[in-house]
């Protein structure tokens, strides 16, 4: 009988096991920058459906709608983020030493 785990398996399919595990993350700057770029990325796409349904070259309106409303929510969510950071550090600096 052969031994069944997923080291034998991911060995049977021919992945190497440090590729199938996920690499750590690189730090604070880069998450951030991850962050901000993936509400960048919603907001442009927003525009460009926009755009799309301007010239005609979509007829979808709930699509624009829904990728309009994602946009709104990630940056709601992103202020609402730095608001609490910013908040954060104005506590650590009141803080008496």
């Amino acid at each position: 009988m052969s031994d069944i785990t997923l080291v034998s398996h991911l060995q049977s399919i021919g992945t190497p096991l440090a590729t199938a595990q996920k690499p750590a993350a690189a730090g604070f700057a880069d998450a951030l920058k991850s962050a901000v770029e993936d509400v960048n990325r919603s907001q442009v796409d927003a525009d460009k459906a926009v755009e799309r349904l301007q010239t005609g070259e979509s007829q979808n309106l709930h699509e624009v709608m829904i990728s309009m409303e994602k946009a709104d929510i990630s940056l709601r969510l992103a202020v609402q983020m730095r608001n609490k950071v910013l908040e954060a550090y104005q506590e650590i600096m009141r803080m008496q030493i």
